[in-house]
């Protein structure tokens, strides 16, 4: 890709990632464009679906969250790491209102451009928490499908502006009980 492509490139996605937080993930793409200060055609040259712009956008939040549980699961205690994990994956989704919904559907369609990032921070959740199992830290009646959702619906909380005050504290009890050592840490993390 030429420098200046990818250029117009970031800068879309830049702004692009502004307009997300803002309005969410159903914002227009016009308006994306006009933000931008290009022309829509510009936008879908780069970017020709809303799941493409919206792939492209998210798969660096996607692989650093995945690069962090594997970090995790070598620096931290099993419960600890999954902890944090889902704290920290939480916080991500609830920076791109609507996401969630998204992600959910992206998990179970193949067509999906947000399938395959979605199955790697599924696994990546997975593998945290079945550490945390090994460790009997962990509930073992719940897997890496449970974890995505408790994620979705731990962020769709954030997203509910009546709800958000919850959030952090409905996140402790979650994590209580996915988490089998009530007198943990992840109390205070």
């Amino acid at each position: 890709m030429r420098a200046d492509a990818r250029k117009n490139r970031d800068h879309l996605l830049a702004v692009a990632g502004t307009a997300i937080s803002e309005q969410g993930v159903d914002v227009s793409l016009r308006d994306i464009a006009r933000r931008a200060d290009v022309g829509l055609a510009t936008l879908l040259r780069h970017f020709p679906t809303r799941e493409a712009l919206l792939d492209a956008l998210l798969r660096t939040s996607f692989d650093e969250l995945t690069a962090q549980a594997g970090e995790l699961e070598t620096s931290s205690s099993p419960q600890d790491a999954l902890t944090t994990w889902l704290r920290d994956c939480v916080a991500w989704t609830t920076e791109y209102r609507g996401v969630t919904v998204l992600m959910a559907a992206a998990i179970e369609d193949t067509e999906s451009a947000l399938h395959a990032s979605c199955v790697v921070l599924r696994a990546a959740g997975a593998r945290l928490l079945t550490r945390a199992q090994a460790a009997g830290v962990a509930r073992n009646d719940i897997d890496g499908a449970d974890v995505f959702a408790l994620v979705a619906m731990l962020a769709w909380l954030g997203d509910q502006p009546s709800l958000a005050p919850r959030a952090d504290h409905l996140f402790e009890v979650v994590a209580s009980a996915v988490l089998t050592d009530a007198g943990s840490s992840h109390a205070t993390a």
